[in-house]
């Protein structure tokens, strides 16, 4: 497997990027990054705080810092924030020293998935549902122009989702893997 490129997940918040990126990078032997948990690290301080004291700009500011440091590494599996897509230079860097998969997901699982969230800045107001609406409206052209492959992750297990990753990249990444696999159905 460590033919295979890094892998580069991007989508909305609540879109299983964080634990399908950990399985997937199990299933490789490969190091697991989070961008966003990275900047925390970095800083010593949560999402919220960072937003609170330089606002979104300075946030985006780390995260294209952070992302361009983690995309130089070799053998990773790394997860963004949901607005990681937002700069043009992420959205390059991604696509050039990786594999990058759009993990789809519907607003309706996000506001069950995020519900009890306290650490999504950008979800700490009344009407969270139109906020995601909104996010969507604007980030789903950018995840699609960014990724190779795209995986829906609702009412399906990441258990799942990482076995559809893991064969689609093979498929991009060796053809012949494809007509292998329908010749042996063939013959058998």
């Amino acid at each position: 497997m460590q033919d295979l490129p890094n892998l580069f997940l991007i989508g909305p918040m609540g879109a299983g990027k964080s634990t399908i990126g950990r399985l997937l990078a199990a299933e490789l032997t490969r190091t697991f990054y989070d961008s966003d948990h990275a900047i925390q690290d970095r800083c010593g301080a949560d999402i919220p705080w960072i937003f609170d004291v330089e606002g979104e700009p300075g946030f985006r500011q780390r995260e294209l810092q952070m992302i361009d440091e983690l995309t130089r590494l070799s053998c990773v599996v790394m997860a963004t924030g949901g607005g990681a897509v937002l700069h043009q230079d992420n959205r390059r860097m991604l696509r050039e020293r990786g594999t990058v998969i759009y993990l789809m997901t519907t607003v309706e699982q996000q506001l069950k998935r995020t519900a009890k969230d306290r650490n999504r800045p950008l979800l700490q107001c009344a009407n969270r549902e139109q906020v995601l609406n909104d996010m969507f409206a604007a980030r789903d052209p950018l995840y699609r122009a960014t990724s190779d492959i795209s995986v829906r992750t609702d009412r399906r297990s990441p258990r799942a989702v990482v076995n559809e990753i893991l064969r689609r990249v093979r498929r991009l990444t060796d053809p012949l893997e494809n007509s292998a696999t329908l010749n042996s159905k063939v013959s058998q």
